[in-house]
């Protein structure tokens, strides 16, 4: 499979989205780009399985950050992994869908480590929702 090949396959994959926050792709100042879920500095490979379609500030937030310490357990957890686990697993949207919610440890050290509430993004979602195109379907 060539770059561009997979490339495609992952944007496909998220329909466009921030696979982190769910921002749109298409109406973002800044492009995306493909995320090493398992960062390339620890040994994760460009391949499928390893990559997510990721908003600038997402995959900023994260870095090369896998783990983190959620404040309810005290306990380490692993990010999120898109290639694992299911997004509606591990969040949910508010009754005003603005706000992403973690509804796991995995979601809230998420949610807290990508800063995913980001007040630029309530914003997006804010006027999204009020044209009808938010929380997105996927």
């Amino acid at each position: 499979m060539t770059a561009n090949e997979l490339k495609e396959l992952v944007i496909e994959r998220a329909k466009g989205l921030c696979e982190y926050c769910k921002s749109p792709a298409n109406i973002s100042s800044q492009p995306f780009v493909l995320e090493h879920i398992f960062p390339k500095s620890k040994g994760g490979k460009t391949e499928e399985m390893n990559l997510a379609f990721s908003c600038q500030g997402c995959n900023n937030h994260k870095y090369i950050k896998i783990k983190s310490i959620d404040n309810i357990t005290n306990k380490e957890v692993d990010l999120f992994n898109h290639r694992v686990e299911k997004w509606s697993t591990n969040f949910s949207w508010s009754a005003d869908v603005l706000t992403i919610l973690g509804i796991t440890a995995t979601g809230r050290v998420t949610v807290e480590e990508l800063k995913l509430n980001r007040v630029e993004l309530q914003n997006l979602r804010k006027l999204l929702a009020s044209v009808g195109k938010h929380p997105p379907s996927n």
